[in-house]
C-alpha cells in the first residue's frame, strides 16, 4: 500500500532501518563492553573481600533466592550501606557481607521477594539466645529479649522488638490473671536504650505496671556512648505515645534528648545507675531480679541490653593507667595530644579520624588485624582522606606490648618480620569491642543452644501480585477469544473478501474497535515501560505502590498489550511497521519467559556467585553421598542413571540443538524419576522416607542437567539479556513509526480523531487488508 506505492519512501524506510541497526550494533558492542568490565570489577572486589573475609556476615546477611531473582538491582540501589550487594551474572549476589548492619530495605525494595534478611549458621551458631518470635526465651516463660541481644543492631528495629514485647505480655497477663501486689509489676524492663524506651511507652499505654532499671547515669543505652554528634541512621518508624519519627538519620544528641524529653513527660518510673547481676524464676512463676540496689519481683521481665557488654582488655602492662579509655564521647576536648586508637573495626576508624580533626593532635590508628575488613566503604574513604593529608597514621598488624606513663610500645609485623615501635603518647582508646552479657543471660534462664532455636518461619507467599495479573491476563485472553469466535464471519475471511463483510469499516485496524485496541495497547505498553522508572529510586518515589505490586503489573500489561495488538490486527500480519512492531512484541514477550528459565538453571554457589564446573560435580558427589544413606541400596542404580544423563547431553553443534537438549532433559528426568518409583526396591523403603528421598533424587537429577549443559546455560543466558534488551528498543521504535505513519496517512474513523479529509486512502495502520472503496 503506502510504502510498497511509494519506492522513494520504502527507500527511506530501508535506509532508516539499516542505520538504525547499525546503531544498535554499535550500542550493543557499546554495552557488552561496559558489562564485562562490570563484570570484572565485580569479581575482583568480591576476591578481594573473600581475602579480607568481608564477605562473610556478622550477624545479619541477605539471602537471596536465585529461582526467584530477576537481576533488576533494586536491592542493590536500596540498601544504604555500599559495597553489600552488587549484580554478577545478571543476578544479586552478596559482596561485602561484613557491612550489612541489617536495614531491610533490600528485601522490601525486591519486587519477586526474592531476598531475605537471615543470620547466618544460625543452625550453629552460640552467640544468639534461643527465642520464640514474640521474642520470649524457649525454657523461661514470661523472660523476653529484645534489641542487640537479638542480633539486630538498628535502632529501627529495637523499638519494634520493645513494642512488640509489650504487646505479648499485655496477651500473656490476660491469659494468666494473678492477684495485684505492690511488691510485684507486672513487667520490668532492664535497660533503656531505644528497646527499653519503646516498650515503657507501649506498656504505659497499655496500662501495665511496669518497673525500669539502667546501669548507667543516663539514658540512651549504646546509642548514648556513640561519639559527639554521631549520625545514628534510622528508619521510619513510630514510637508509642509519640507518633512518627521520619527523618533516616538523626545525630546521637537528639535521639538522646528525645527519650529523656519522653521519660519526663509520660513520667516513666527509671531508675538509673542500677547494675543487674541475675534474675530468678521461683515455682510460682515469679521472676526475682538480683540488683545493685537490691531485687525486685515481677510477673515478667525484659531485657533490653546491647551486646557490647563489658570492654574488652588488652591484657598488656599499663592497660590499667588513667589514660586508657574504651570509648571517645567528645573528640573536641582533646587538642595538641599524642593519641593512639587501638582497633580495626568502625568504631576505630570513626574515633581515629574525630580525633585527627581535632587541632595539635597526633593520631595514630593500630590495626591488629593485617587489613580493615569489616569497616563501612564511606569509613575507608574518609580514612585514606584522613591518611593522605597526614592526619591520622595507619599501622597494619600491630599489637600494644606496653603502655607507659609518656609512650606505647607496640610491636608491628612487616613483611614477615616483627619489629618494635614506641610512640609519644599522652591517650589510649582501645575500641575492640566487648564481651556480650551472655553469662548473665545464661545464669537468668537464657538458652543459646541452637537445637532449641525454633526454626525460621516460612517465607510469606509473595507471589499475589502475579497470580492476580495471571488470572487477568488469563480472564483477557478468554474473552478475546470469544469476541474472535463471535465474529468468526470477519476474522476467519480471507484478506481480499474481509472488506465485502458490513463489521470491516468497525472492526478494521483504522476502525473504531481496531483502533481503540491499538490505543489501549499504546497505553498498556508505556504503563509497562514505567515498571523500568519505578525501579530507580530517584523517579519510583513519585510512583505509588510496592515493587511486588508493579511487576506484577508489569507482567499483565506485556501481554496485555499483546493481545490488544493481535485485536487491533486482525488476528493477521502483514509487512509493514505496524507489522514489524506487533513481531518484536512477540519476540520480546517469548524472550522474557525463555530467559527466566535459562537463569532458573544456572547452578549457583548458595552465595549467589555462579558455580565452576568442578565445584557442581563435587555438590552431586556430596547428595550421591546422602542419598546412599537413605536409599538402602538404590544409590548405586541412580548414580549410574546421572553419570547417563551427563554422558548422553554433551555439546550439540547448533544453538538450537543446544537449546532443545536442554528442554527435553526435564522430560528425562521426569521419565528417570518414574522409573526410579517403580523400582521393586522402593516399595521396600518406610513411606515416611520415600518423599525425601524422591527429594534427593530430584535434586541429584536436576544438578546433572546443570552440569550436562553448564557451558550452554552460561552462553545462552549471556546472550538472552542483549537480545530480549536490543529487541524491546527495537520494537519500541517500531511501534513510534507506526503511529506517526498512521496519524499522518491513515483514514481513522475513531470518534476523536476522524477520517483525515484529503489523506491517503490507503491506511499504513490497515495491517489486514486494503481499504474499503465504499
Amino acid at each position: 500500500m503506502l510504502l510498497s506505492s511509494s519506492p522513494a519512501i520504502l527507500s527511506l524506510v530501508v535506509a532508516g532501518l539499516l542505520t538504525l541497526g547499525l546503531g544498535i550494533v554499535v550500542l550493543v558492542l557499546w554495552r557488552r563492553r561496559e558489562e564485562i568490565k562490570s563484570y570484572e570489577r565485580i569479581t575482583r572486589e568480591r576476591n578481594e573481600a573473600i581475602a579480607k573475609g568481608s564477605h562473610k556476615a556478622r550477624l545479619i546477611y541477605p539471602d537471596i533466592d536465585l529461582s526467584k531473582c530477576i537481576g533488576c538491582g533494586s536491592c542493590v540501589r536500596a540498601c544504604p550501606e555500599d559495597g553489600v550487594l552488587d549484580l554478577l551474572h545478571g543476578q544479586a549476589v552478596v559482596v561485602h557481607g561484613a557491612r550489612c548492619v541489617g536495614h531491610g530495605r533490600c528485601a522490601e525494595a525486591c519486587p519477586t521477594a526474592a531476598i531475605a534478611l537471615t543470620f547466618a549458621d544460625l543452625n550453629t551458631r552460640t552467640d544468639l539466645p534461643a527465642i520464640s518470635s514474640e521474642f520470649e526465651a524457649v525454657d523461661s516463660p514470661g523472660l523476653y529479649l529484645a534489641g542487640e541481644l537479638t542480633g539486630f543492631s538498628l535502632v529501627r528495629t529495637a523499638v519494634t522488638h520493645g513494642t512488640a514485647v509489650a504487646d505479648a505480655v499485655k496477651h500473656r497477663l490476660k491469659s494468666t490473671p494473678s492477684a495485684a501486689s505492690d511488691r510485684i509489676v507486672d513487667l520490668l524492663i532492664v535497660g533503656c536504650g531505644p528497646a527499653g524506651v519503646a516498650c515503657a511507652l507501649r506498656a504505659k499505654e497499655l496500662g501495665i505496671a511496669f518497673d525500669m532499671i539502667e546501669q548507667a547515669d543516663e539514658v540512651g543505652g549504646t546509642v548514648a556512648a556513640y561519639p559527639r554528634k554521631k549520625l545514628v541512621m534510622t528508619q521510619p518508624m513510630v514510637l508509642p505515645l509519640h507518633g512518627s519519627l521520619p527523618q533516616l538519620e538523626y545525630m546521637k544528641e537528639e535521639l538522646v534528648e528525645l527519650w529523656k524529653g519522653l521519660i519526663e513527660k509520660h513520667r516513666l518510673p527509671v531508675r538509673t545507675g542500677v547494675r543487674l547481676t541475675g534474675v530468678v524464676r521461683d515455682d510460682a512463676g515469679i521472676y526475682t531480679a538480683e540488683t545493685s540496689k537490691g531485687p525486685v519481683r515481677a510477673r515478667n521481665v525484659c531485657l533490653c541490653l546491647g551486646r557490647r557488654g563489658t570492654p574488652r582488655k588488652l591484657g598488656v602492662p599499663g592497660e590499667d593507667l588513667p589514660k586508657v579509655l574504651y570509648s571517645l564521647i567528645d573528640a573536641e576536648s582533646y587538642n595538641g595530644r599524642h593519641v593512639l586508637v587501638i582497633g580495626s573495626g568502625d568504631s576505630a576508624v570513626e574515633a581515629a579520624i574525630a580525633l585527627g580533626e581535632q587541632d595539635g593532635n597526633t593520631v595514630t590508628l593500630a590495626a591488629r588485624s593485617k587489613d580493615l575488613p569489616r569497616i563501612k566503604s564511606k569509613n575507608q574513604a574518609r580514612l585514606n582522606h584522613a591518611a593522605a593529608e597526614k592526619r591520622v597514621q595507619l599501622l597494619i598488624d600491630a599489637s600494644p606490648r606496653r603502655i607507659d606513663e609518656k609512650s606505647v610500645v607496640l610491636a608491628q609485623t612487616v613483611d614477615g618480620a616483627e619489629r618494635t615501635v614506641e610512640l609519644p603518647n599522652d591517650d589510649v582508646f582501645v575500641c575492640i569491642g566487648g564481651d556480650p552479657p551472655f553469662e548473665l543471660l545464661k545464669r537468668s534462664g537464657v538458652s543459646f543452644d541452637p537445637s532449641l532455636r525454633p526454626k525460621p518461619a516460612a517465607q510469606p507467599d509473595n507471589t499475589t501480585p502475579l497470580l492476580v495479573a495471571t488470572t487477568l491476563l488469563l480472564m483477557v485472553g478468554v474473552a478475546i477469544l470469544g469476541w474472535a469466535g463471535f465474529q468468526y464471519g470477519y476474522y476467519g475471511a480471507t484478506a481480499a473478501t474481509r472488506t465485502l463483510v458490513d463489521d470491516h469499516r468497525w472492526l478494521r485496524p483504522g476502525g473504531v474497535l481496531g483502533l481503540s485496541m491499538g490505543l489501549l495497547a499504546v497505553a498498556l505498553f508505556v504503563w509497562n515501560l514505567l515498571y523500568l522508572g519505578r525501579r530507580k529510586q530517584s523517579i519510583g518515589r513519585f510512583l505509588p505502590g510496592s515493587l511486588r505490586s508493579w511487576m506484577g503489573s508489569h507482567v499483565f500489561t506485556g501481554i496485555a498489550s499483546f493481545l490488544c495488538v493481535l485485536v487491533h490486527a486482525g488476528f493477521t500480519y502483514r509487512m509493514t511497521l505496524g507489522g514489524f512492531a506487533y513481531l518484536t512484541l512477540g519476540i520480546v514477550l517469548l524472550a522474557g519467559f525463555i530467559g527466566r528459565y535459562f537463569y532458573a538453571i544456572v547452578p549457583r554457589e548458595a552465595n549467589g556467585r555462579e558455580m565452576e564446573l568442578d565445584a557442581a560435580r563435587a555438590r552431586l558427589g556430596g547428595l550421591a553421598a546422602e542419598w546412599d544413606k537413605k536409599s538402602r541400596g538404590l544409590g548405586a542404580t541412580v548414580r549410574d542413571r546421572v553419570e547417563a544423563l551427563i554422558a548422553q547431553d554433551r555439546w550439540r553443534p547448533s544453538l538450537a540443538s543446544r537449546i532443545w537438549g536442554m528442554v527435553t532433559a526435564h522430560l528425562r528426568i521426569r521419565r528417570a524419576l518414574h522409573e526410579l518409583r517403580m523400582d521393586p526396591r522402593f516399595a521396600d523403603i518406610p513411606e515416611s522416607e520415600r518423599d525425601e528421598i524422591m527429594e534427593l533424587a530430584r535434586r541429584s537429577m536436576r544438578l546433572t542437567l546443570q552440569i550436562a549443559h553448564f557451558e550452554e546455560i552460561r552462553a545462552v543466558v549471556g546472550s538472552w539479556r542483549f537480545f530480549h534488551r536490543w529487541v524491546a528498543l527495537l520494537m519500541i521504535l517500531f511501534a513510534i513509526g507506526h503511529i506517526y505513519v498512521a496519524v499522518r496517512y491513515a483514514r481513522l474513523d475513531w470518534p476523536f480523531i476522524g477520517p483525515r479529509e484529503g489523506a491517503a486512502v490507503a491506511s499504513a495502520t490497515d495491517a489486514t487488508a486494503p481499504e474499503d472503496p465504499r
